[in-house]
């Protein structure tokens, strides 16, 4: 079902520069949502974005560091569609937050909300990647992603996020 596009009570305006963009793993997530693409957009600020353990990319809330990040904006239902993105996620279990951020495409800047690395490691991790980021995360980056049911069975997420910040692997 195809929403309209806006910002009322009933949707949520999401932006997403990772593994939820088309042409990526998790896209089939938005695509099964109550979800609308309204088109390319870009961060007015500079953040940082990097990857981190299997592969995984994360905006980390400082702005003024890294670059303007290049991804999609997506209108989601409030209800079950954005239920559904911050279980994916782990709102509730510490692996990023939803943040507000200004983006704009074309001459339009909005207020919107992106998933943000958890203020616990996010710096650290930042730090860990030598304070070098990307714009994007691009096609060339799929083959570094590793699907959670392709982990290690003993994986856990937040264990292999101070892995990787401790000693810079798995």
């Amino acid at each position: 079902m195809a929403m309209a596009e806006g910002g009322g009570d009933d949707v949520s305006l999401i932006f997403v520069y990772g593994t939820l963009k088309r042409g990526f793993y998790n896209h089939k997530l938005i695509q099964t949502t109550d979800a609308a693409f309204i088109g390319p957009h870009t961060t007015v600020e500079s953040f940082p974005l990097v990857c981190g353990p299997h592969g995984i990319p994360y905006l980390i809330n400082l702005p003024g560091s890294g670059t303007r990040i290049h991804g999609e904006l997506y209108s989601v239902s409030s209800g079950l569609g954005l239920a559904r993105l911050d279980e994916l996620e782990g709102i509730d279990r510490g692996h990023y937050e939803r943040l507000p951020v200004a983006v704009c495409g074309g001459e339009r800047v909005r207020v919107v909300e992106a998933y943000f690395a958890h203020r616990e490691f996010g710096e650290a991790l930042w730090k860990r990647c030598g304070e070098e980021g990307l714009s994007e995360y691009g096609v060339d980056m799929v083959n570094n992603y590793v699907r959670r049911e392709d982990r290690p069975p003993e994986s856990n997420f937040i264990l292999d996020i101070h892995k990787f910040i401790s000693h810079g692997k798995i």
